[in-house]
């Protein structure tokens, strides 16, 4: 009992406790709060005053400082305005020096002009007296002229009297003699300047060629319409025969190729009149030979793939001919078409051979003679490119290939050296001459081409002929090859200035007809002999 009364009043007492505490704390922070809140008015009052003060003195210092950006800006402006002043005036002083430097030049000017027509009408004076002086004597002049006019025709009265013809008569005779004196003055006159041009002409002609031709070096082709197989023995001989022939026919059929087979032992000889379809026949009889198997579909299998391959060496050969000529940027069919060149000859000169020659000497000649170098090389290397295929297309070489070449979008100079070349079209580059000189050159060296003893006296028989039909013509000889022609005239017929205009007629006939390599000398004789026999 007395604990819990104890305990009661314990918890009475806290309680108490408790309340009171509380009380004093609740009274404790009202009187900190007011003491803040009128702390707080106070600093909130003295922040607004210092704003105000601040704000004032802002004011009056933003007062000061626009009086004085005032100022100074009067000041600024005073001075530029000094300024121009001083430059104006500057301006006006130099304009009255220029004004007045003006008005003296313009004073001597003046002053000079005004001598100058002082002078003028002392020469016109002086003229006028002059022309009274030639006037005078143009009187005189006429006079005697008239004199001298009446003296000339008594004297050709006179004369026509004593010579017994008229003055036409004597005119006309004197007309002839003068003709034919100027006619052998001018024949001898064009000997002596055609004899001076041709040394000169020959002699840089010489340089440039050497030239050109020392910086080349091929090979002279001399090939036959044949091509020769070794075969290792007869057993691959009786094999690539056949039974009764019929692995030949096949490949003869195959290739489009004929194979002679003799009596000389390991030896197969195939002939053809085109080398790309001989090449192609002897690539496949090659493969044969090394693979042993040998049927009719086997040699059309080989065949068919070894056209193939031949057409993909036939672009690795045209790169290296291009290569070789210094022409670069070929299309592709150009370059096909060019390796195809390697299997087509001309009176037994290899094509491409030539092309690349005439492309290398075609440069050097440009180079020398300052034409452009890539034109030249490029339609020096294409002109004849019409030739690997004209046995397969209606047209000569020269149009196949301007056809090709503008297909493939050559440009109009190099198409036009193609078209030039044989002269079948005038010339209207000098790029174009070149390509010619130099094919000429490639074909007419030494050694370059084979002819046939029929074309060879066919070509002899057309120069004699061209020179016997001329009138007075007694004789006539082709000699050195075909490289002179020796005329031997009637002297009764023909006189020496006669001679040499023959020589001109015979020549200009043999460059407008025939085609012949290099140069053909015309050598007309006119002898007068005199022959007496004593009795």
């Amino acid at each position: 009992m007395n604990a819990t009364l104890a305990v009661v009043l314990i918890v009475v007492a806290l309680a108490v406790g408790f309340g009171i505490g509380y009380v004093v704390c609740v009274v404790f922070q009202n009187k900190t709060l007011k003491k803040n809140q009128l702390i707080a008015a106070e600093m909130a009052k003295k922040a607004m005053d210092d704003v105000a003060t601040a704000k004032k003195e802002a004011i009056l210092e933003a007062k000061e400082k626009a009086h004085q950006y005032k100022e100074d800006a009067g000041n600024e402006l005073r001075r530029k305005r000094d300024e121009q002043d001083r430059l104006l005036k500057l301006k006006q002083d130099e304009f009255d020096k220029d004004t007045k430097t003006h008005r003296a030049e313009l004073q001597r000017l003046e002053n000079r002009v005004i001598t100058r027509e002082e002078q003028i009408g002392k020469r016109e004076e002086i003229i006028s007296n002059r022309e009274l002086q030639i006037e005078k004597q143009k009187a005189e002049v006429d006079k005697i002229l008239k004199e001298v006019e009446d003296k000339k025709r008594e004297q050709v009265a006179k004369l026509e009297k004593i010579s017994g013809l008229t003055k036409a008569e004597a005119k006309k005779q004197i007309m002839e003699s003068l003709v034919e004196d100027a006619r052998k003055d001018a024949v001898e006159e064009i000997k002596n300047i055609e004899n001076e041009a041709r040394d000169t002409a020959d002699k840089k002609a010489r340089e440039v060629i050497v030239s050109a031709i020392q910086r080349i070096s091929t090979d002279v082709s001399d090939e036959i319409s044949v091509s020769v197989i070794p075969v290792p023995n007869d057993e691959t001989k009786g094999r690539l025969i056949g039974k009764e022939g019929r692995n030949i026919r096949a490949i003869e059929a195959a290739a489009g190729v004929d194979l002679l087979i003799d009596d000389t032992p390991e030896v197969i000889t195939i002939s053809s009149f085109d080398p790309y379809r001989r090449e192609i026949a002897r690539i496949a009889i090659e493969k044969m030979i090394l693979d042993g198997r040998v049927n009719p579909a086997r040699i059309e299998e080989i065949v068919s793939r070894t056209t193939k391959d031949l057409e993909v060496t036939c672009k690795e050969i045209g790169d290296k001919a291009s290569y070789d000529a210094h022409v670069n940027g070929l299309n592709s069919e150009l370059l096909k078409t060019l390796g195809r060149l390697k299997f087509r000859t001309s009176y037994g000169q290899n094509v491409l051979r030539h092309s690349v020659e005439v492309s290398l000497i075609a440069g050097s000649i440009a180079v020398e003679i300052g034409a452009n170098e890539q034109i030249c090389r490029r339609g020096g290397l294409l002109h004849d490119i019409g030739k690997a295929s004209d046995h397969e297309k209606e047209g000569t070489h020269v149009s196949i290939g301007v056809e090709l070449a503008k297909k493939c979008k050559e440009s109009e100079a190099v198409v036009h050296c193609i078209e030039a070349h044989h002269g079948d079209v005038p010339f209207n580059s000098i790029e174009a001459i070149i390509v010619q000189v130099a094919d000429a050159i490639s074909s007419s060296r030494p050694g370059a081409r084979r002819e046939s003893s029929e074309r060879y006296v066919k070509r002899l028989t057309d120069l004699e002929n061209i020179a016997r039909a001329r009138k007075g013509v007694e004789k006539c000889y082709a000699m050195s090859a075909g490289r002179e022609i020796r005329v031997i005239v009637q002297p009764a017929e023909i006189t020496d200035t006669d001679a040499s205009f023959l020589a001109k007629d015979i020549a200009k006939e043999i460059e407008t007809t025939l085609q012949y390599p290099g140069q053909v000398k015309v050598n007309v004789i006119r002898e007068i002999r005199a022959i007496e026999f004593a009795k």
